[in-house]
């Protein structure tokens, strides 16, 4: 349990007081009980970074569809905005972390490792051979007359039998426009709590979902 100031915001020695020159202290209850922020916030299904999540679901699609390996790849196409063809087209990351902000060795590796556990990208994978040569033919463009904050991916793979298939998305699964579902949800929370007792995640998880009935928190701390 970590206890602190009731007035940590607005008081004397608070956050407004330390940090801002000017506030305004009704901003902090405006619309409250009444406009809630959580609908607008995008949760993201790959353990990578928000510029990948386009091009991984895209990838992933493609392989369900037309049954397909990381093996059976030739190349692979993505069309982007100016940050996917640039600041997060990084083939060949130095750390996990990088790795996780590139978008070519993140659709790679979702080809030969499950991209939704952030797991999957831990040191190994950053020395992965297979996954660094199919990084290397991941080829990111960004469309003529594309708009800078469209992050809209058009995917394209050939593969060795001579087939080139396509999918365009728009909004990965996760945003406001295409939110998780209960079971969709709780599978995620289910995987990042994979280390812990399974039983007691589930039990968990279906406590949050009524969280606005609870009376204190100190039970999360279980």
């Amino acid at each position: 349990m970590i206890t602190g100031p009731a007035s940590v915001l607005e008081g004397e020695f608070g956050f407004l007081r330390v940090f801002c020159n000017e506030w305004d202290l009704s901003a902090l209850t405006h619309g409250l009980g009444e406009s809630y922020l959580t609908p607008s916030i995008s949760m993201k299904r790959y353990a990578c970074h928000m510029t990948a999540q386009n091009s991984v679901e895209a990838t992933q699609e493609l392989r369900a569809e037309h049954r397909f390996s990381a093996s059976d790849v030739v190349s692979i196409a993505i069309a982007g905005d100016d940050r996917m063809a640039t600041r997060n087209n990084i083939p060949v990351p130095e750390d996990k972390m990088m790795a996780q902000y590139s978008v070519p060795f993140s659709v790679a590796l979702s080809l030969y490792r499950d991209a939704r556990d952030p797991r999957s990208f831990d040191e190994t994978a950053v020395h992965d051979r297979a996954i660094l040569d199919l990084a290397s033919r991941i080829m990111i463009t960004k469309p003529v007359g594309q708009n800078r904050q469209d992050a809209t991916a058009n995917v394209t793979i050939r593969l060795k039998d001579g087939r080139e298939v396509s999918r365009q998305v728009r909004s990965f699964k996760g945003t406001p426009q295409r939110p998780f579902n209960q079971a969709e949800l709780k599978e995620k929370f289910l995987l990042l709590t994979g280390h812990l007792e399974r039983h007691k995640m589930e039990a968990l998880f279906e406590r949050l979902q009524q969280i606005e009935s609870e009376k204190t928190l100190d039970w999360i701390n279980v």
